[in-house]
């Protein structure tokens, strides 16, 4: 079974909102973009605007998708398709004290173009997309997931 989840590119003052990938048991230090799996009869923006809710505490603006992205553990039989949408602040500031409520996400940060490429983080694709509005939609390949 193929999981779908939705991520948000939100870049607000020329900086991209990153989330930690895992939870703390893990002990990665990979970042990604907020965002989780879509639920049934909800709408991928719907459903968006909910994680990045939960994950942050801020309030968006669903916009275009920008990204597909796919990733797998062939050992778990786990696959996942990532649609990534732009979005725009409406409401809100990140907050040390916010809490997840399924306590996955616990560090967010903005991060600025130049640092991106010194911050360990998936998808690949992510800088190219990220600043630049006008690129059409972009698919990511299939890879195996990362710890």
């Amino acid at each position: 079974m193929i999981r779908l989840a939705v991520r948000a590119v939100l870049v607000h003052q020329s900086r991209l909102l990153m989330v930690n990938a895992y939870g703390p048991a893990h002990g990665s230090d990979l970042w990604c973009l907020p965002g989780g799996g879509a639920e049934p009869h909800e709408g991928l923006p719907g459903s968006l605007r909910r994680e990045v809710l939960e994950e942050t505490g801020l309030e968006v603006r669903v916009d275009a998708p920008c990204l597909v992205n796919e990733f797998h553990d062939p050992a778990r039989g786990f696959h996942q398709v990532e649609v990534f949408f732009r979005c725009r602040l409406r409401r809100g500031a990140l907050n040390e004290a916010w809490r997840d409520p399924e306590g996955i996400v616990t560090r967010r940060r903005w991060v600025a173009r130049e640092e991106l490429a010194g911050v360990r983080h998936k998808p690949d694709a992510l800088a190219a997309v990220a600043w630049d509005d006008a690129a059409p939609l972009r698919y990511d390949p299939l890879e195996r997931i990362v710890p």
